[in-house]
């Protein structure tokens, strides 16, 4: 199970993330109480070392995308909402992977189907912590991520429900919004180990 622990802010929380076995860390950088300016972006992918660092955005230019992944250095880019097969394309490089996150559903619900790596299926809004019917879309194949509203309690039940690749998480592990919990993070690791 590939777990994913998005919505970074400190280098405490990308240091629990990465010891507690996350495969891959998130760091937003649209408007959002989880937000962060790209040189705190950047000394955060340097603490996470070898785990995949993943820059995510939402309704923003592809330009200033590509801008803030390359002063980044992060490992991918995740495109939230309304981005078209020609953004995508427009950002395909070898510096970085792409995940195109879409909710459950969204039109051309297979991974790939604008040249991303990754396919994330969440909620319709998107860090909401919305639950959903995580069955609909356990036809699913290939390397994918299930998120929205996903809490240590939920994780196993859920991937196995839905048959998912992987799990992203942001507000299921947190005290507040946007500020995490490092014991929810271990826990939400854990459990959802526990299902691969």
């Amino acid at each position: 199970m590939f777990v994913k622990v998005c919505g970074l802010r400190t280098s405490a929380d990308v240091d629990v993330a990465v010891s507690s076995g996350a495969d891959a860390v998130g760091f937003l950088f649209a408007t959002s109480p989880r937000q962060v300016d790209p040189a705190t972006a950047r000394s955060l992918v340097a603490v996470a070392g070898p785990t995949l660092t993943v820059g995510v955005f939402h309704k923003q230019p592809v330009d200033e995308v590509r801008a803030i992944a390359e002063a980044t250095g992060v490992g991918a880019v995740q495109l939230h909402g309304d981005y078209s097969k020609d953004a995508f394309t427009a950002l395909a490089d070898p510096r970085w992977q792409l995940i195109r996150a879409v909710p459950f559903s969204a039109p051309d619900l297979r991974v790939g189907a604008y040249g991303e790596q990754f396919l994330l299926v969440d909620a319709p809004r998107a860090g909401s912590g919305e639950s959903w019917d995580y069955g609909s879309v356990a036809g699913l194949r290939g390397q994918w991520l299930l998120a929205g509203g996903l809490t240590p309690d939920s994780v196993a039940v859920a991937a196995g429900t839905s048959g998912a690749w992987g799990v992203d998480v942001s507000s299921g592990v947190e005290s507040s919004r946007g500020v995490k919990d490092h014991g929810l993070i271990r826990a939400f690791v854990a459990a959802a180990r526990v299902r691969s």
